[in-house]
This record gives structure tokens, sequence and C-alpha cells, in this order.
């Protein structure tokens, strides 16, 4: 089966879905939303850089207006949003006529996007007779879908076109529904990465780089903040925890992946006059962030909207207590008490006394772990979740 992939190629999600594609058998072509390389083991790689992202794709530092631009919106990134959510949908349908050509061109045998703001939305536009699937992430339904009447319509007419449709939880699947899915076409809920490998969770752990080794403060707990910056974490909530917990908890340290030079971030940490124990690093590789998830007793990701976040079965695959925001989704996923803790996402005062609570309790901890593992292995392991994308695929396109 040839699958023509509508997704971002630069995203782990990505990666590893398609990983898993090519591990099942199936030909590949990428439509990138984003600029990428080609990953291995793809047909062909083509680019169509929906809803200004190129942008986003920018690079980090250097001359031009790309790097410009990127800098703004890094700044004023609610205003980038709520900017995005008006025009992206104009973007969407230039760049249709060439989707639906490239479509024509490669005929697959099926078109799957990886979410449906804004590669589904595009697909959307397959043309009838190409069976379409789509896939949501944690917040497409609940935080995009309603932000203009544009993104309502395109979602609504994603979720119509669709011949199959993908979740990465049961509250998700429920939405869709009431998106417009027809609840007579077949349904798949499984992690939107496609699983976790615990073979190489254990194998691909790789040590920091000396120059971030060195930023971290020795003899410290650690605690680890995985989710960076982004529309919907409770980034407020998060930074003004920190003083509390370090009050009765001194010798913590909280450790910050892809905070490093963001304002944001900055701003904040000035904001609680924080010292060395609040650790703001650069993107780490997936294998650094597994190793760091090993050596922090508990995770933290106060967000008020998610699905099933990598970063939450990575943590409990690696022996990371998880502390997470007390939303629908992440019930699927972490009982109160027994195998994390879920907390009012708009209290610092909650997330504190949970991290205290954690951090006091190794008993409750070694529990958690051995029941999150075990958990990650029969509900995520990718041993078990490719056959269920292989008889997924095969109902979209009429053979199951």
């Amino acid at each position: 089966m040839h699958i023509l992939l509508v997704a971002d190629g630069r995203s782990p999600i990505t990666l590893g879905w398609l990983e898993s594609l090519l591990t099942l058998g199936y030909q590949v072509t990428l439509v990138s939303s984003y600029p990428c390389q080609p990953p291995v083991g793809i047909n062909a790689l083509h680019v169509l850089p929906i809803a200004f992202s190129w942008i986003s794709a920018a690079p980090k530092s250097g001359q031009g207006k790309r790097s410009a631009a990127r800098g703004l919106v890094k700044s004023f990134r609610k205003t980038f949003l709520a900017v995005r959510y008006l025009l992206a949908p104009l973007s969407i349908r230039y760049y249709s006529p060439r989707f639906r050509k490239l479509v024509d061109q490669i005929k697959p045998d099926l078109v799957h996007a990886l979410r449906i703001p804004y590669e589904g939305m595009l697909a959307s536009y397959t043309a009838d007779g190409v069976p379409l699937a789509v896939s949501t992430w944690g917040n497409d339904l609940t935080l995009h879908a309603a932000h203009s009447r544009a993104m309502a319509a395109f979602t609504r007419k994603t979720l119509e076109r669709a011949d199959g449709l993908h979740t990465d939880t049961k509250r998700d699947m429920r939405l869709g529904l009431e998106w417009g899915f027809p609840a007579n076409r077949p349904g798949l809920v499984a992690p939107g990465n496609s699983g976790i490998d615990l073979d190489q969770v254990q194998q691909v752990r790789a040590p920091l780089p000396p120059e971030i080794e060195a930023l971290i403060p020795k003899g410290h707990t650690l605690i680890i903040n995985p989710r960076g910056l982004r529309a919907y974490t409770r980034t407020e909530t998060f930074f003004r925890s920190i003083p509390l917990i370090l009050e009765k908890e001194p010798n913590t340290a909280i450790l910050c992946p892809s905070m490093a030079g963001e304002p944001e971030a900055e701003r904040w940490k000035a904001a609680i006059q924080a010292d060395e124990r609040v650790v703001l690093l650069p993107s780490l590789s997936q294998g650094q962030l597994w190793e760091l998830f090993t050596r922090c007793p508990v995770s933290v990701s106060i967000t008020n909207h998610d699905g099933t976040p990598n970063t939450l079965l990575e943590a409990m695959a690696c022996g990371s207590f998880p502390i997470a925001g007390d939303i629908e989704s992440l019930r699927e996923w972490i009982i109160p008490g027994e195998n994390g803790f879920l907390v009012n996402p708009d209290s610092p005062e909650a997330l504190a006394e949970a991290v205290i609570s954690s951090l006091k309790d190794s008993k409750l901890r070694a529990l958690a772990n051995h029941y999150n593992l075990e958990m990650v292995r029969e509900r995520a392991e990718v041993s078990q979740i490719r056959p269920g994308i292989a008889a997924f695929y095969r109902k979209v396109v009429g053979l199951g």
C-alpha cells in the first residue's frame, strides 16, 4: 500500500509514525507543511509551506527577514496565533490546487493527514474516490477548532470528508463525531506518534554535552518540565509554583528544556527572581531528553489543552513521576495519588503541593513507576500499536 502522508516533516510525532509505516512495509510519500530534510526510507518529499510555516521554520539566528519574523513571533506568540487563525485558511485554499495535482500525480492508495490544523484542512481537498484518513492531536478540537469561523468551518469540512479518524484519546473520538465525522466510518484510538519503543528508550539515551551538564546544579533533586512554551501550556502557573516548591524543598533544581533564549521564559525567570536552581535549557535530542527523564524523579506538564502527550508516555516509561493539569484527556492515563497527580491548571499552589508531596513520598513514586511502565507496555508500546494501524488502514481503504 502506498501512503501519501501530509504532516510536519520535522516533528518527532511524524517521524515516529513514519517509522512504523516503513516497518509495516508501506511505501510512503511525504507532503510536509514545513521545509525539512527527506526522512530516510520515503519515496519522495514535497513541501507545501501552508499557514505561514516559513516563519516558524526560519533559522533561530542569522540575518534576513525570515529570522527577524521568527523573533517577532517568539515575542508576540499570542498575537501571531490569533492572526494565524484568521488568515491560515486563506493559505490552505491557495495551496489546494497544488495539493490536488500532487495527489493526482502520485496516485496513492491512501492519503493520511497527521493533524487537522493545518495539514488535515489541506488534505480535505483530496479528490473523491481517494481514501482519506485524518489524525487529531491533543488540542485540535478543544483549542484550535473554534477560534474563528473559518477554523470551525474547515475543521468540520475535514472531519466530514475523512474516511477514517485516528485520535490519541477517547475524548477526541467523541468530539470528532460531534464535529461531523460520520459514526459509521473506521476509527482508531492510539498514541499520535504510533507508540513508544521501549527497547529504543533504553538504547538511545544520550548524555548531555558538557556545556549543558555544567548548568545543572550538582547534588540537587531534579524536576523537569519537558513541554517548553506553547499556546496551551500554563507557563504562569508553572513559574509561580517554583518559589513555593523551593521554599519547602530548597535542595531542588527545575530543568526547563527548550526554554533557553525564549523571551517569555526569561521574563518569568526574572519575575520570580530565580537563581541557578531554575535552569533554562536549549532544545535537546530525543535521547538526551530520555536520559533526563531517568534522572528526574518528577516530571511536570501543566496545560489547559492536551491529548496524550508524547512526553507523558516517555516520562512514564523512564520512571519519572508525572504531574499534569486536571483535564479530561489526561484522566485516561493518570489516577491521582496512584500513578501521578492531576492539579488545577490555574493554581500554582496546587502544583507546588503536588510536587512537594511527590518528592517526599518515595514509596508512592516507586509504585507509580512500576504501574506506569506496565501501562505503557500494554497500551502504548509500538508492538501493540502497529497491528492496529495496519487494521485501521485496511478498513479505511475498504479491505478490512
